[in-house]
């Protein structure tokens, strides 16, 4: 667990907790949370931000449905995991390399509800310009890269990222978030064992939720864990409770700050659940029964951490009142603003690609528009 001098121990057996299922502490007595730039503020906002996640969440998923949306990629149950790793990284100047589920880990970041809703709707709210599917967005203010569809694609350009910073002598780490599936990838083993010979300043966190959208990770891989592939890569591997997000938050900073001292790179498994199915298109009552999803509800992120709070007067009904309330009006007004903004006008296809538009685009667009 926690060590004054050594840290976190690698390679462990059991995922790293440090609050139990009820709320109580189970790190080590010594362990001093304000000396952990942990004090009340800093551990309510963690809750703030874990919630604002769950209720976007929601809201987008019925937005889904009533057809405002084509596409949604369910992320209640790893909030606690994303919140934690937000708030180890340096926002604004540290790299994110994100994966579709991450909307906790953006929201945390920064990125206004208003951008992430823009870019679900696709409409002139989204600074991608409705080039992308919903879910997919980026911020080149917040240095988070484009999601892509395609499965640890994102994972060799993250590594030549932070590769990059080490070469101009910049403390900027790199963060490269992912499913369990993209560990069955090519591009991940590549990018991996790139890091690890190169002693790239990355991180390279794994949300374990079980499922490469309906495969067991037991059909993905023979290794006990994801963790555990780090030996092959020369660098240590973490494995994490991935539904509490103090222990996320400690151990992501402290392989974010090894990084950026130059130690090299470490992946963080964040062993965690999904709630929701892989996506809207998704049915996975074929493939996971509803007792599963309920025996890991039991240990939902948000209830449990709540509970913490409360254990220290930190938290109670009423603030959880008002919370929910503010949360709501914030949301509702993110995504009001993005909807009214409007849809993408057609003739936007051709511009931001050339710096002078070649004719024969020039002669497309006059013939699309008239």
């Amino acid at each position: 667990m926690i060590r004054e001098s050594q840290g976190f121990q690698p390679f462990t057996d059991e995922p790293i907790r440090l609050v139990g299922d009820g709320g109580e502490w189970l790190g080590p007595a010594e362990v001093d949370l304000d000396r952990e730039n942990l004090g009340p503020e800093r551990l309510k906002g963690f809750y703030l931000d874990m919630l604002t996640g769950r209720l976007i969440d929601e809201r987008l998923g019925r937005l889904q449905r009533q057809g405002k949306t084509s596409f949604v990629a369910p992320s209640s149950g790893h909030e606690a995991a994303q919140v934690g790793m937000a708030h180890a990284l340096r926002k604004g100047h540290d790299w994110v390399f994100p994966y579709y589920r991450d909307v906790s880990l953006l929201l945390a970041l920064g990125m206004p509800v208003v951008e992430f809703a823009g870019q679900s709707f696709g409409t002139r709210a989204d600074t991608a310009r409705g080039r992308q599917m919903p879910y997919h967005p980026g911020s080149a203010e917040l240095n988070v890269f484009t999601v892509a569809s395609p499965i640890a694609s994102h994972i060799p350009p993250a590594v030549g990222t932070a590769l990059a910073m080490k070469l101009a002598g910049k403390s900027q780490v790199t963060l490269c978030s992912f499913g369990d599936g993209a560990t069955s990838e090519g591009d991940w083993h590549a990018g991996v064992n790139l890091a690890g010979a190169q002693g790239a300043p990355i991180v390279f966190a794994c949300q374990n939720n079980g499922y490469a959208i309906s495969v067991d990770l037991k059909k993905q891989t023979g290794s006990d864990n994801i963790a555990v592939k780090a030996h092959a890569y020369g660098m240590p591997g973490y494995l994490v409770d991935g539904m509490d997000v103090l222990a996320s938050y400690l151990v992501a900073r402290e392989a974010v700050e090894r990084a950026r001292e130059g130690v090299g790179p470490s992946i963080v498994e964040f062993v965690v659940y999904r709630y929701g199915g892989h996506s809207s298109a998704d049915d996975d009552g074929r493939y996971r029964p509803r007792q599963e999803v309920e025996l890991w509800r039991r240990r939902d992120p948000l209830d449990r951490y709540r509970r913490f709070l409360e254990r220290r007067g930190l938290w109670d009904d009423a603030a959880e009142e008002q919370a929910r309330a503010e949360i709501d009006a914030t949301l509702a007004d993110g995504i009001q603003r993005a909807l009214e903004a409007g849809p993408v006008p057609v003739e936007w296809m051709f511009e931001d690609v050339y710096a002078d538009m070649p004719s024969r685009l020039a002669k497309q667009r006059e013939e699309l528009i008239g």
